[in-house]
C-alpha cells in the first residue's frame, strides 16, 4: 500500500465487513473467509495487514470499543437537559441497538481474543467496560447538577444500568426490547438517588456580558 490513508481505509473494509457478519449470523460465523468474502477482496488481503484472524478481531474490538468516546461526550453533554432516565435510555439503547451485544458475545466465545484483550485492557470487557465508564461520567455530572443525590455511588450504578440493559438485549433471536422496557429498567434503578432538582432541570445561562 503506498500510503498510511489507504493501509485504513482496508481495515475500515474488513472491519465493516465483519461487523455485518456478526450482525447477520452472529460469533460462530465470523471467520476469515467470511469477512474477505463480505468484503469482496481476497482472503489474503487480511493476512497482509494482521498477523492472524485473532490479531483482527483484537483490533476490531478495540476499534468499536474506542467509539463509544464519543457517545460519551454527546452522554456528559446531555446533562442538565431533559431527565435522567430518559437520557439513559436513549443512550443505553442506542448502545445496545448497535453491534455491542455482538461484540461482547464475540469476546466471550474466544478464549484467545479473551488472552490478546487482556494484554491491552488488563481489566473489564471492552464495550461494557467502556459503557460503565461513560455513564458514570455523565451521573457525576448530573450529581454535580443535583439531579442526582450526593451520595449517590455513581461507579456502582453504571455497572448495574450497562449490566441490567445489556440482559434485555443478549437474546440476538428474539425482538429486541422497546424504549419503555428500557425505560423501565433504567427508572427502577434510576429513581432511588433522583436528585431534589426538578427532572426538567437545565443548566442555568450565563449572565450577558455588559
Amino acid at each position: 500500500m503506498p500510503t498510511g490513508v489507504a493501509i485504513r481505509d482496508v481495515r475500515d473494509q474488513l472491519f465493516d465487513a465483519a461487523e455485518r457478519v456478526l450482525l447477520r449470523d452472529g460469533p460462530s460465523a465470523l471467520t476469515s473467509r467470511a469477512v474477505t468474502t463480505e468484503a469482496g477482496c481476497a482472503k489474503g488481503v487480511l493476512h497482509r495487514h494482521f498477523a492472524d484472524f485473532d490479531a483482527f478481531l483484537t483490533e476490531l474490538v478495540l476499534d468499536r470499543a474506542a467509539r463509544i468516546d464519543d457517545r460519551a461526550a454527546a452522554l456528559r453533554d446531555s446533562a442538565g437537559t431533559g431527565t435522567v432516565a430518559d437520557n439513559l435510555t436513549r443512550a443505553l439503547t442506542d448502545l445496545f441497538a448497535s453491534v455491542a451485544v455482538a461484540i461482547v458475545s464475540l469476546v466471550t466465545s474466544r478464549d484467545e481474543l479473551r488472552s490478546r484483550l487482556r494484554e491491552a485492557r488488563p481489566t473489564g470487557v471492552p464495550i461494557l467496560t467502556d459503557a460503565a465508564t461513560a455513564i458514570a461520567s455523565y451521573l457525576t455530572a448530573e450529581r454535580e447538577l443535583g439531579r442526582v443525590t450526593a451520595d449517590a455511588d455513581v461507579d456502582t450504578l453504571a455497572p448495574i444500568l450497562v449490566g441490567a440493559v445489556h440482559m434485555l438485549f443478549a437474546d440476538r433471536q428474539g425482538a429486541p426490547p422497546d424504549a419503555g422496557a428500557v425505560h423501565r429498567v433504567v427508572t427502577a434503578i434510576e429513581s432511588p438517588v433522583r436528585g431534589s432538582r426538578p427532572t426538567g432541570f437545565t443548566r442555568p445561562s450565563a449572565p450577558p456580558v455588559r
